[in-house]
């Protein structure tokens, strides 16, 4: 699939974000952010990811490497921002959870980590996630470890213990068939 193209799921199709996107990209990532790390990083950081003024920039700022999944009637429901081999983030709506749209994302990462030379691709995933880090395993990809992630905030860098997943993609073909909806359950482990 070409680098601007999109794919369709059921119920949904992957397109590169449009700057109209920002503020639904904002909406999602506070509350997924919230809900993933609340309570598993230092208070200091939660404070500063309250404010939802704070995540309008941020996405602005990375519209130009992100991709959104979008309903057919054009409401985000979720994204994917990619920054060199890192899948910097991923997230997805509360009401498009286990609907195959992370699945499709974390796929449409990967290709664009790809299609810029990297054989490997990396994320980040708080320590005490364990809801993420089931769905980053059952996808293929491997804990390569505990680190500490430096999270950036207006006031400077929060340390945050973080486990570092992988997932080789020099064995992997471009995901370009589309997705299903469901995800793409091909590389879970048997």
């Amino acid at each position: 699939m070409e680098a601007n193209q999109t794919r369709s799921g059921s119920g949904y199709r992957l397109r590169r974000a449009a700057l109209d996107d920002a503020s639904a990209v904002a909406e999602i990532c506070r509350a997924g952010w919230l809900d993933g790390h609340a309570g598993n990083v230092p208070e200091g950081l939660v404070r500063h990811r309250q404010d939802i003024n704070d995540y309008v920039p941020r996405a602005r700022d990375r519209i130009d490497t992100m991709w959104v999944a979008a309903s057919h009637e054009g409401r985000v429901l979720g994204f994917v921002v990619v920054k060199d081999d890192e899948l910097e983030q991923v997230y997805v709506d509360r009401s498009a959870r286990g609907s195959g749209v992370a699945a499709a994302l974390l796929r449409q990462g990967e290709d664009e980590v790809r299609r810029a030379g990297h054989t490997r691709a990396w994320l980040a995933v708080v320590a005490g996630n364990a809801r993420a880090r089931a769905f980053y395993a059952r996808q293929g990809w491997r804990d390569a470890g505990p680190f500490i992630y430096q999270a950036e905030t207006a006031d400077g860098t929060f340390p945050v213990p973080s486990h570092r997943y992988e997932v080789d993609l020099h064995s992997e073909a471009p995901h370009s068939q589309g997705c299903s909806g469901g995800g793409d359950n091909s590389r879970r482990p048997k």
